[in-house]
């Protein structure tokens, strides 16, 4: 090895050749000045790093839960559908065993009997009373008009009807 070299620098360089002590001193005129390092600017950056990499696995769990999320919703709510259906067909379950035990009952199914059969026991006799105000009742005895025609009758009746013109209510021609 050449002994003439000097072992190197703390700060890991030689002054080997093409170097020299005096490229190492300050340029004449400046010994009064402080020496001014050379810094490489970096715009200040708005978001750090750690801050950008957190944002991001934030937003890629908020991704991975949003369907497991939305499908648990879904559920929820058709469970919730389900379960006022369920209630409202015991309820129905509920009225229609009541209505069954009325069933059981002679007394009430002769009472059913007799208002819509209009069927009464032997010896017995049928009285209808027919409220005139009542929005069912379309007629009675009075109404009795061809009660005993049958429905070709009452048609050519109702064209014998239209036959018959009032003299007011026919129009004269205009000419």
């Amino acid at each position: 090895m050449n002994a003439s070299r000097r072992p190197s620098r703390p700060g890991g360089r030689s002054t080997g050749p093409g170097r020299t002590r005096a490229a190492r001193r300050p340029a004449p005129g400046t010994a009064g000045r402080a020496e001014v390092k050379r810094v490489r600017y970096r715009p200040a950056r708005k978001v750090s790093r750690r801050a950008a990499v957190l944002a991001l696995v934030l937003s890629a769990l908020a991704l991975a839960y949003a369907y497991p999320l939305r499908t648990y919703v879904e559920q929820r709510i058709e469970i919730n559908r389900l379960e006022a259906e369920q209630s409202a067909q015991e309820d129905r379950i509920e009225d229609l065993e009541a209505e069954r035990l009325k069933w059981d009952d002679p007394e009430y199914v002769q009472a059913q009997i007799r208002s819509s059969l209009l069927l009464v026991p032997p010896g017995e006799d049928l009285v209808i009373v027919i409220d005139e105000d009542d929005p069912k009742h379309t007629g009675g005895a009075d109404d009795e008009t061809g009660a005993d025609a049958s429905w070709y009758e009452e048609l050519a009746a109702t064209f014998e009807d239209a036959d018959q013109l009032d003299p007011e209510e026919t129009e004269e021609p205009a000419e």
